[in-house]
């Protein structure tokens, strides 16, 4: 017997999927198809993926062809599926060429024409593109105009900024308005904010009134009856109105937000989450900078992120500390804030003019999770127990620092009208929360 292998996403399956795998199958008499998770297609590169793994696996088990399916999670995977399954041929189409020649080693190699005129990429592209506004002055927003070019579907159309001297060549280049918000949003479907906060509320309220769907760095707004009001108005208008926080979105943050859940390390007793950093310290010294962007409006929802993920949100008493800046009452130097959990405790520190590790360190009953600084965009974390000899690392391609995972969520989001946010609205209230009081002073000066 001939055994045949072959791999592919087989995402929104077309006849182009349906002919090669017609022609894998006459190449022998029992056809393997490999159909690749979903983690293995963001490693390669692949993140605007429509359909999950189980639907995947469907169509291509409900086109009769394939004798069995196995799914493909890992680098090296196909060597080892071929002598696991003592495969004669693999296959895959001809755009691979050459590409997989190693295999020859293992078995025979063939590499099949593709039907011409029909992909899933042109399938997806053929939904009506979406084009977003970006709304902000910091030089943050052409890293997600350079992030948006790797999602189908989507593009940047123009620029709101109160102060567009931070903006890039590339930026400049695209209609900016810097005054009249309502005629920004006539030629957008979505903006993506990254104003400072004390703006959230205005902007996102008016966006959502012209019918606009919303991305917007957390906090949504400093207030939570403005919060709800602005979720109810989402609703209302039938528009997404998602916290972009582009940690949520990293690869390796999620596997270990997983695992630590999964019960690997024990019950979790503790979060210690750090943030800091000295750029936007300088920005806001900057000359004739108008805009007030202190610590925990910099880092404060980034840290509380694996806090209320793994601890929850209802905890039981929380404690605010914070040095400001002498020469200015708005800026926060260094902000500690600790909380009390049922059966738990949290702690998170972040600063602007206090320099420390940004490391991550969730403890639990039997081990703990150790990220390294910056953890907020770590491509890598270890699991530590009291014997080194089972302590574990995991690594994981960081891919656009997630931005481009937040934006795939998002444009999918206003395609299905069924929000892919990997943030809670618990989380996000609980966060607007914080930031509140933050805001309205309940803290204590050190």
């Amino acid at each position: 017997m001939v055994k045949v292998i072959t791999y592919g996403t087989y995402d929104l399956l077309h006849y182009g999927h349906i002919r090669l795998l017609e022609r894998a199958k006459a190449l022998g008499d029992y056809l393997i198809v490999g159909v690749t998770a979903d983690g293995f297609d963001r490693a390669r590169g692949k993140i605007n993926v429509q359909q999950s793994l189980m639907e995947r696996i469907e169509a291509v088990k409900a086109t009769g062809l394939a004798d069995e399916i196995v799914v493909e999670e890992y680098e090296g995977q196909k060597i080892d599926d071929i002598k696991r399954y003592d495969v004669d041929i693999f296959t895959i189409g001809s755009d691979w060429k050459g590409h997989f020649d190693y295999l020859n080693e293992f078995c025979k190699v063939v590499y099949l024409d593709r039907t011409e005129g029909v992909s899933s990429s042109e399938i997806r592209s053929e939904k009506r593109e979406i084009k977003i506004g970006l709304v902000g002055e910091l030089p943050f927003l052409d890293k997600f105009a350079q992030e948006c070019k790797y999602v189908n579907g989507v593009t940047v159309g123009s620029v709101f900024s109160l102060d567009n001297r931070l903006l890039s060549l590339d930026l400049k280049a695209l209609p900016t308005f810097t005054d009249n918000f309502s005629d920004f949003l006539k030629g957008v479907d979505a903006i993506y904010i990254f104003s400072t906060p004390h703006y959230h509320y205005t902007q996102i309220k008016q966006a959502l009134e012209a019918g606009k769907h919303v991305l917007c760095e957390s906090p949504i707004a400093l207030n939570v009856m403005h919060w709800k009001e602005l979720k109810q108005l989402a609703i209302k208008r039938g528009c997404i109105l998602m916290d972009a926080l582009k940690t949520a979105y990293a690869t390796a943050y999620y596997r270990l937000l997983l695992m630590a859940k999964s019960g690997i390390i024990g019950d979790v007793v503790s979060v210690d989450s750090i943030c800091t950093s000295m750029n936007n310290l300088q920005l806001s010294k900057a000359e004739n900078f108008p805009f007030i962007w202190n610590s925990i409006n910099e880092w404060g929802t980034t840290a509380m992120l694996p806090i209320f993920q793994l601890l929850g949100t209802e905890y039981c008493d929380k404690v605010i500390t914070t040095r400001l800046q002498e020469d200015n009452p708005e800026m926060d130097l260094f902000t500690k804030i600790s909380f009390i959990y049922p059966k738990g405790v949290a702690s998170l520190k972040v600063g602007q003019g206090v320099k420390s590790e940004g490391e991550l360190i969730i403890s639990g009953t039997k081990g703990y999770i150790y990220v390294p600084a910056p953890w907020w965009k770590t491509d890598y974390f270890e699991i530590r127990y009291e014997n080194p000899v089972n302590n574990k690392r995991y690594f994981y391609q960081l891919e656009g620092e997630g931005i481009r995972y937040e934006i795939v969520s998002f444009v999918k989001s206003i395609q299905t009208g069924k929000s892919f946010a990997y943030i809670d609205d618990n989380i996000s209230e609980a966060i607007v929360k914080v930031m509140s009081d933050f805001s309205n002073k309940l803290y204590t000066l050190i």
